[in-house]
């Protein structure tokens, strides 16, 4: 949403906006567009009456400005239909899709293509550190990068968002199940993807993530030309590691038989390298040279709230990371490991997506963090509104970490995860904290009690 504010600042409408209290990098990035907003909802905050009202997809029927909105007949859409209609139905749209990954590789797709001339508009899902702002609307006619999530569009639209964005260019990172708030099975997930292909021109690109099974099997439903990418031998595509040194990882890649460039990449972990490639693909398509892409990515700094250190306390390091899904919280460890190499690793994790407070994923939770040297398990967010039987069941993840050798704790304070961590003894530990919320107030507790050195 404000990304998608800005992107109506730039093209010439006056702004105003409600949200409820915002925890950084958002409050941040609201402050920065530098027009009104309400802290709550209220009717009142309809009373300059706008041409047009876009109401987000966490509100619903009961809302007071909603009901004002539908009381006083005020013209309202999503944000996903208000960007295909007046953006993207003007630009060459490349939707980045998928489980995992998809503010990375739009990120990451966006710079490229910006670093090798060719202007792209944009709309990424987070606080990207390579550009002042996480959406611009670059020219007419060109390319536009988005993220294209497949969660539900409005109260009023419950399909995908990303039928909604006209891709010329979809990549599908993965395929797995998630938002079991929207979604019964994996099926219904599946067949979201599969339909969204079909918006696709002939002359369009799916690019497929041959590294994941569900990815790749989508291929069989394109009405479009098709690439893969990843480091499986069939890629299209393809990676080779060849280590990691002076906080770069190596990459080779290759197209078909023929090694396409030699890149020294600023991430870790190998979800990364494969976001990469996405990426690599995506502006090779748009005809950026080797060369560029090889100079351009020296240069990526990332995303605030991936894998981003925060705070450092002598030789500790503190990192933030979005990662609430068992195979992104596998990923992120084991990518943490990887940078951080021989020092102990501890995760702090805050269950809190409509999935991961759930028992879902509970098994594969389990196997994600046994990477970890030691695990603490914060309080669950909203555990009242989920029934018990549901329910992640925090002791026992606990209990079967510590039979496999990790030690492991949970806790409803954050006050004793605050004291936790402050008062361990190693000098040079890593600290990686798990959240796509606020951890309730965590970072800033943590940062009252530890300097940055």
């Amino acid at each position: 949403m404000v990304a998608g504010a800005r992107l109506a600042l730039e093209s010439g409408w006056e702004v105003r906006g409600s949200d409820n209290p915002l925890y950084p990098p958002t409050s941040e990035m609201v402050r920065d567009l530098g027009v009104p907003v309400f802290e709550g909802f209220a009717e009142a905050n309809l009373e300059w009456e706008p041409d047009i009202v876009i109401v987000g997809n966490v509100l619903s029927r009961g809302n007071p400005e909603v009901e004002e909105v539908l009381r006083r007949h005020l013209p309202y859409t999503s944000l996903p239909e208000w960007m295909k209609s007046v953006i993207l139905q003007k630009r060459r749209p490349v939707a980045i899709c998928g489980t995992h990954g998809k503010t990375t590789t739009t990120a990451l797709t966006a710079f490229l293509l910006d670093r090798c001339g060719l202007k792209p508009g944009f709309l990424i899902g987070g606080q990207p550190l390579d550009f002042k702002n996480s959406s611009c609307l670059g020219n007419e006619g060109g390319p536009f990068v988005i993220e294209g999530d497949e969660y539900d569009t409005a109260f009023f639209d419950k399909r995908a968002k990303f039928f909604h964005y006209l891709p010329e260019i979809a990549v599908v990172t993965s395929i797995e199940f998630d938002h079991g708030d929207i979604y019964n099975n994996l099926g219904e997930i599946e067949r979201a993807f599969q339909l969204m292909l079909r918006q696709i021109p002939p002359a369009g690109w799916l690019i497929a993530c041959a590294d994941d099974p569900r990815a790749l099997e989508l291929t069989n439903h394109a009405h479009s030309k098709v690439a893969t990418y990843g480091f499986s031998e069939n890629a299209h595509w393809r990676g080779e590691e060849f280590g990691a040194s002076a906080g770069f990882s190596g990459l080779k890649v290759f197209r078909g038989a023929t090694q396409f460039a030699e890149l020294a990449v600023p991430l870790f972990g190998r979800h990364n390298l494969q976001n990469v490639l996405a990426a690599v693909a995506v502006a090779a398509i748009h005809g950026a040279s080797s060369s560029d892409i090889q100079t351009a990515l020296m240069q990526f700094k990332g995303i605030k709230r991936r894998m981003e250190v925060f705070l450092t306390h002598g030789e500790r390091v503190f990192v933030d990371d979005f990662a609430h899904h068992p195979t992104a919280i596998r990923e992120t460890i084991a990518a943490a490991k990887q940078r951080w190499t021989g020092r102990k690793l501890r995760v702090l994790l805050e269950p809190r997506s409509n999935t991961m407070v759930r028992n879902i994923h509970q098994a594969d939770l389990i196997e994600s963090l046994k990477g970890a040297d030691e695990v603490i398990i914060g309080p669950i967010h909203r555990m009242e509104k989920i029934p018990e039987p549901e329910r992640l069941d925090r002791q026992f993840v606990v209990s079967a970490l510590m039979n496999s050798g990790t030690h492991a704790e949970w806790t409803d304070s954050v006050d004793e995860i605050v004291e936790r961590v402050v008062g361990v003894e190693e000098t040079r530990d890593v600290t990686l904290i798990l959240s796509n919320g606020a951890f309730g107030g965590l970072y800033g507790r943590l940062r009252k009690h530890l300097s940055a050195g």
